[in-house]
């Protein structure tokens, strides 16, 4: 008997101890199961997404076309009708469109300067800097193509250098602020639409692009060359433009929407058949605001 009583305490406290290490184990189990249900039941913590799509603050940097250079009168600057900074009702500025009429007049700038190329840009960022703003547009490039002749435009490594410049500037200033980049225009295209105008063309004559729009009805083969040459610098020059800001994750590049654009003669101005009219003003602004604000560009 008494082995028989020995034998079942025995068995007793083996049962016993397994049947604690089971509940330890489960009990263990349970808590980091939990533990990891929990984790995985709780919400991410919030970060801020690297891209607002409503930035609180513009600052405009480029060439003539932000400056609404000869949108409302001939040789003159009317940053009025500005795509990136402008107030005027027709054109619904980016800065308008993300600000509202009294937010843009209040925490918008135009650094821009007329005749200005990809040279000028790092200066024209560091006054930019100045307002601290939450988003910085770029357009600037077409003055680069757009010379006496095909060989003195910017090269491709010295306009990716110059641009490479004014990135750092502005983050070495302000690491946080968004950039849209705007493609440089389809400067061919201009000239096959700006062409079929006879008062265009005598315009032209006066030194406009001659690059591109001089000798406007040459179809010779050089004419031709020198128009090819002027169209492939503008695709390497969009083609840095979008290198180096892929490298920027706070930057968007329009990925060409402006250079695609098929404008006409409603967009161009009619004082010089090449800068915007208020219309072609209007269509760069609805082309930034579609960039800027999409979630997934």
């Amino acid at each position: 008997m008494r082995k028989r009583s020995h034998r079942l305490r025995a068995v007793h406290a083996v049962t016993a101890a397994a049947v604690l290490a089971v509940a330890g184990c489960d009990a263990a189990g349970a808590g980091v199961s939990g533990d990891r249900d929990a984790g995985a039941g709780a919400a991410p913590s919030a970060s801020p997404p690297l891209w607002d799509t409503h930035p609180d603050s513009v600052a405009a940097v480029g060439d003539s076309i932000t400056r609404g250079f000869d949108a409302c009168m001939v040789l003159t600057d009317c940053p009025e009708v500005s795509w990136a900074t402008g107030s005027d009702a027709g054109v619904d500025s980016l800065a308008v469109r993300l600000l509202g009429v009294t937010g843009a007049a209040q925490r918008s700038w135009n650094e821009a300067v007329t005749g200005s190329r990809m040279a000028d840009l790092r200066g024209q960022m560091s006054r930019a800097v100045l307002h601290r703003p939450e988003l910085v547009t770029v357009m600037a490039g077409a003055n680069d193509a757009c010379r006496d002749s095909t060989g003195q435009m910017t090269s491709v490594a010295d306009f990716r250098r110059q641009f490479q410049s004014a990135m750092d500037a502005l983050r070495q200033a302000l690491p946080k602020t968004e950039v849209y980049v705007s493609s440089v225009p389809n400067l061919k295209r201009l000239w096959s639409e700006g062409r079929t105008n006879a008062l265009g063309k005598q315009v032209w004559k006066l030194g406009i692009c001659p690059s591109m729009l001089g000798d406007a009805d040459a179809l010779d083969p050089a004419a031709t060359r020198r128009r090819e040459t002027v169209q492939a610098r503008v695709v390497e020059y969009n083609k840095v433009l979008a290198e180096v800001c892929a490298k920027d994750r706070r930057c968007r590049f329009d990925k060409n929407a402006v250079f695609d654009y098929e404008f006409d003669t409603k967009q161009l101005s009619h004082w010089d058949w090449f800068h915007p009219s208020r219309n072609g003003q209007a269509r760069l602004a609805e082309i930034a605001y579609r960039t800027v604000t999409a979630r997934n560009p």
